[in-house]
């Protein structure tokens, strides 16, 4: 039967001129970008390797030092230790690493299983199909080659199991390496460890004797959450009012300091006076400043209308009121007189107690005290979560649910406005929209260039935090919980909207008009264009893998923000260091369902167009390696999920599993090969019985720990038995025979046992020996006050903070100290304010005032 011209069948191949195109610039681009930072690398130590030095980590959160060449440091680089994250930084930095590791393994080992197959197979087709497109299903000729789908739908069985049994070694391996970590004294004695959250508890148990009752001897101390709105609302007052005067304080030494140099450089003498201990308030500042020119602001609206007054003799006044009244509301609440609300923090005199009231039915009524939380850090809570009542909490889950489906249906709306605007153009035939003729063509081109790729940028910035906040409403109690809810949420984002919609538009916009107009060969249209949409995601593999893993190694528009911020709008003391100490942060939630994605792209493409897999296994390389220098050296772990992030994206594999044995089925469908149809529809029963296997046994360990390891960490401990640091990671990686390391010998395992065998590689004491030993004493992390008040609202524990300003040529900050210090806390040490206005303070070897040490709650 003829073709008519401009059928589906004669839509345009993906060619490998196209494949260059694509490639060339963002490989140039991704050269530019590397040769910056093996530029700035050298230079710009705060920025490109922060871990080897700041004075805010301690000694053993560091890391080692590379060599300061332009290329010479690759190889100490590459020779540091995949473990070096999970012993100098947390669980979840080594795992998202650990996670990258997988992905390219499934994609190389997809190249290794695929290509010498159906390339093959594909390419000797007699199908219609031209250019890379011959290496794909689309070449296969459904009438006379049907018998070829036999081997797509057996390599796909072996593809796709091996997918799958990746999924279970590694939730194998995780399991072992959570119990032992979370049961070592390191983690085991921490506070958060042993004390649990109940959320919705009934007014009759907030009493913490009737708690005490309920949970028995083991009850060390019990915080019942109350309302701090008062509070709340005088400490912010406090602290902005504190602030104030800090910048007021430093604004006046510098107009004092200017003042004098520029009497200096007129030929007056350069006297540096020292005010004695009894002179009037202010006496060598009003030397160099009048009154008149003094820090002062308005009490009005926002500062711009109302009385003015001296901004420093103002905030030393109200902070004589503030301080009392703030002290005066913490005294009140940490005595009991607060309004509870019902949530109750309980903490337990060892983690064992602790993990059986969190596994145990804690009341008799459905949807009281639950659900149980434990291992919530003080400063993760979200403490408006904790207001939440049982049915509040279930109405807003669903009102949350409903609005992120909604989200995700309706975000195609704002997309294709954007898409819109990249083709406004061809707008202007519509007779309301040809002013679009009047627009300039410089204008227009950056209309249609630049804009909609700054659009989508920012559209697609504001899923993740639209996500986090739905979290929050919704109850969640910490913000490892947001994270892990941002996870799964951010993941149905991009798998439907950034993959399922953009490739049934794709296959869509080939073949809509031919199937409305020859309805009859709907099946032969399908299955030679839809293998076709592929084609957009092999130069999105390409952009992702090269320019966006140079972007992020380089980090160039970080880097000069952070310059600038650092250099110009750093006016005091206190934000220099905060922007100098404080390392970035990676929001899990949001970076791990892009690589989740691009591995359910590659999966479900598989056995479609296996090309698709070699791509995906050169960009997870490049994005790899610049993740493994960032966690190495530049970035940090706040929020700490202790692991759970991994099991979650492991699982979220499956997705890429189920919508490939669906696209095949549905494939096959259309090209009408009934046998090779069957046999994969029985490879999608088989995938899902296996996948509720998993679930039913691996689940609980995920957020349980068993008593039997724990009884026998408690009968170890003291023994000192586990091995130190990077050695014992190293000897972890030879394996074990599951025996104590101090009675049996160690058979070295070979390749092949290691990755067969993760029960025997990765057990429970191979996994011990991972633990970090960094000379702390875990059994007595915390003083009393500190154990005190570890659960109390942020407000209650707030301290007066302390003001720091620099240290002045002319004496006046000295001055200042003594008659502000009469208020509030305040110092000039640690910082100098130069003959040249400048600040300046020592970056490396001194800690300043306002450092306080990490506590490992």
């Amino acid at each position: 039967m003829s073709e008519a011209p401009g059928s589906a069948r004669d839509v345009p191949s993906a060619s490998a001129q196209s494949l260059y195109l694509t490639l060339a610039p963002v490989a140039l681009t991704t050269a530019v970008y590397i040769s910056i930072f093996l530029v700035l690398r050298k230079s710009q130590r705060r920025y490109y390797a922060p871990r080897t030095y700041l004075g805010s980590l301690r000694e053993s959160e560091r890391s080692p030092v590379l060599p300061s060449g332009l290329v010479n440091w690759f190889g100490s680089f590459w020779k540091i230790s995949d473990y070096h994250p999970l012993q100098h930084q947390s669980l979840d930095a080594y795992l998202f690493l650990r996670f990258l590791k997988i992905l390219i393994a499934i994609t190389f080992v997809g190249c290794c299983i695929t290509w010498p197959v159906l390339f093959p197979v594909n390419a000797t087709g007699s199908g219609r199909a031209t250019q890379v497109d011959i290496l794909s299903y689309a070449h296969v000729n459904k009438d006379t080659e049907y018998n070829r789908y036999y081997a797509h739908v057996f390599v796909a069985w072996i593809f796709y199991g091996f997918v799958m049994y990746m999924v279970v070694r590694e939730s194998i391996m995780y399991v072992n390496l959570r119990q032992a970590f979370l049961l070592s004294p390191l983690y085991s004695n921490r506070i958060s460890s042993r004390t649990v959250l109940f959320v919705s508890v009934p007014d009759d148990y907030l009493n913490a004797a009737r708690l005490r009752k309920v949970f028995g001897d083991s009850v060390k101390n019990v915080w019942i959450a109350g309302e701090t709105k008062e509070l709340d609302e005088l400490v912010k007052e406090r602290d902005k009012v504190a602030m104030k005067l800090e910048k007021a304080e430093i604004k006046l030494l510098k107009l004092a300091n200017a003042a004098h140099m520029k009497a200096v450089k007129k030929g007056a003498a350069d006297e540096r006076a020292v005010a004695p201990a009894d002179a009037e308030s202010g006496s060598i500042a009003a030397r160099w400043v009048a009154p008149k020119k003094r820090p002062t602001h308005k009490l009005g609206f926002l500062g711009l209308i109302g009385k003015k007054v001296d901004t420093i003799t103002w905030c030393r006044t109200e902070l004589e009121r503030l301080v009392p009244a703030v002290q005066k509301e913490q005294d009140a609440y940490r005595e009991g007189k607060y309004k509870k609300i019902n949530s109750v923090f309980v903490e337990f005199t060892n983690q064992a107690d602790a993990e059986s009231a969190y596994q145990v039915l804690a009341h008799h009524q459905a949807l009281q005290m639950t659900p149980k939380y434990i291992g919530v850090t003080p400063g993760e809570v979200v403490w408006s979560a904790l207001k939440v009542s049982w049915w509040q909490r279930v109405v807003r889950r669903f009102a949350v649910i409903g609005f992120i489906s909604a989200l995700i249906i309706f975000w195609a709306i704002p997309v294709a406005v954007v898409g819109a605007i990249s083709n406004i153009s061809a707008l202007k035939q519509i007779s309301f929209l040809r002013w679009i003729d009047l627009i300039p063509q410089i204008v227009l081109g950056f209309v249609q260039g630049l804009l909609p790729s700054i659009l989508m940028s920012i559209l697609l910035s504001l899923v993740p935090v639209v996500m986090r906040l739905c979290a929050k409403l919704s109850g969640e109690p910490s913000l490892s919980r947001v994270e892990l809810f941002t996870q799964n949420a951010y993941f149905a984002f991009q798998v439907i909207q950034l993959f399922l919609i953009t490739t049934l538009t794709s296959a869509a916009s080939s073949v809509g008009v031919q199937i409305f107009q020859n309805p009859s060969q709907a099946t032969s249209l399908l299955a030679e264009n839809l293998p076709k949409a592929s084609n957009f995601y092999i130069s999105y593999f390409i952009l992702q893998g090269l320019g966006v893993a140079g972007s992020l190694l380089s980090q160039v528009g970080g880097f000069v923000v952070f310059t600038l911020l650092y250099k110009f709008f750093s006016g005091t003391p206190r934000a220099l260091y905060k922007k100098w100490a404080n390392l970035s942060a990676i929001s899990w939630g949001s970076v791990l369902p892009v690589y989740t994605n691009i591995a359910v792209i590659s999966i479900t493409y598989a056995s479609i167009q296996p090309l698709m897999l070699g791509f995906a296994f050169v960009g997870m390389s490049f994005f790899y390696l610049a993740w493994r220098y960032n966690i190495f050296f530049v970035t940090n772990t706040q929020i700490d999920t202790r692991g759970l992030i991994y099991p979650r994206a492991l699982k979220q594999l499956f997705a890429g599993v189920y919508i490939a044995e669906l696209s095949m089925i549905g494939l096959l469908g259309a090209s009408a090969a009934i046998g090779p149809l069957v046999l994969m529809i029985i490879f999608l029963i088989f995938s899902i019985l296996l996948h509720l296997t998993i679930n039913s046994a691996i689940d609980p360990l995920l957020y349980n720990l068993p008593r039997t390891l724990a009884e026998e960490e408690a009968a170890r401990s003291g023994h000192g038995s586990v091995e130190d640091g990077e050695k014992g990671a190293l000897h972890a990686q030879n394996g074990t025979n599951g025996s104590t390391p101090s009675t049996d010998k160690k058979k070295k395992l070979g390749f092949f046992t290691k990755f067969f065998k993760p029960w025997q590689y990765c057990d429970y004491e191979t996994m011990r020996k991972l633990v970090p030993q960094n000379g702390i004493d875990v059994y007595n992390l915390y003083t009393e006050e500190t154990e005190r008040d570890a659960y109390f609202p942020p407000s209650v524990t707030s301290g007066t903070p302390l003001l720091w300003i620099p240290e002045d040529p002319l004496g006046i900050s000295k001055q200042e100290v003594r008659e502000t210090g009469k208020v509030i806390p305040i110092t000039d040490e640690g910082c100098t304010l130069t003959d040249k206005n400048k600040l300046e303070w020592d970056t490396e070897t001194v800690r300043p005032p306002v450092w306080e040490e990490k506590i490992y709650y």
